[in-house]
């Protein structure tokens, strides 16, 4: 009887919650039910790694390489950003501290990028070609820019500058509530932020993700650009999936 491969394990680590599951990559889904952990305070890559291999000890069946998605940039396993996580982060080798930590294959990539892969393989742009932007709308703006199903990574869309100030301070859902506005009110600043990203690279697609993306219906026939727009399939399946696939394809 032939074996089955092994699967790649998928962990999202945010300010909050720290939530790992094995990954069927076949069907870019779950193969068992996701587990959440607090993220410890204060947040440090030490810290953190213990979550990871508490996580790892509950899943002892899946053997594969294990994916991490950071809220912050990566350039060969190291973090060179940390908006939102502990400062620590910045400068550490996490691919190293991580595989040292947990005896396993680590790769660790940017959480945006992490969905965005999740979604042109599995998701709202499976089988689309070209340059497909995904963009995440929450407390910033992540982004990631895929080419004919490869990453660009490290985009960082979220901190151009538009109209003179950083994007995502005006267009981010944070800014949405903060500023208490309307849907429509809040889809005229989406539409000078992706006619932004729409002049500067000519993408066949725009994926819009983050929790606000339920309500697509809501803001997003308000967007006028002249690109296709559509929200992400995956939610928050997405970070997960996307790392185990990341760590499966051997990091970057």
């Amino acid at each position: 009887m032939a074996q089955t491969a092994p699967q790649s394990f998928g962990i999202d680590f945010g300010g909050t919650g720290i939530k790992g599951a094995p990954v069927d990559l076949e069907a870019g889904d779950f193969a068992a039910e996701r587990v959440r952990i607090r993220t410890p305070a204060p947040s440090t890559p030490e810290r953190v790694a213990a979550v990871f291999v508490e996580l790892l000890h509950q899943f002892p069946d899946c053997t594969g390489a294990v994916g991490v998605t950071v809220p912050g940039v990566v350039r060969h396993g190291v973090v060179r950003s940390a908006a939102n996580i502990d400062k620590a982060w910045i400068g550490t080798d996490t691919d190293r501290l991580f595989t040292r930590a947990t005896g396993r294959e680590v790769h660790v990539v940017n959480d945006a990028d992490g969905a965005g892969l999740a979604e042109v393989r599995y998701g709202a742009a499976k089988g689309r070609s070209g340059l497909v932007i995904v963009t995440t709308l929450g407390t910033g703006i992540g982004s990631a820019m895929v080419y004919d199903g490869v990453l660009v990574p490290n985009s960082e869309l979220g901190h151009l500058e538009v109209e003179g100030q950083d994007a995502e301070s005006r267009a981010a859902n944070s800014a949405r509530e903060r500023e208490e506005l309307s849907w429509a009110d809040w889809a005229a600043r989406l539409t000078t932020y992706y006619r932004t990203l729409e002049r500067l690279f000519s993408p066949e697609l725009f994926v819009v993700g983050g929790g606000v993306s339920k309500s697509a219906a809501e803001f997003l026939p308000l967007v006028d650009i002249d690109t296709e727009i559509i929200p992400a399939a995956l939610l928050n399946k997405a970070g997960v999936v996307g790392a185990a696939l990341y760590a499966s394809e051997g990091g970057g």
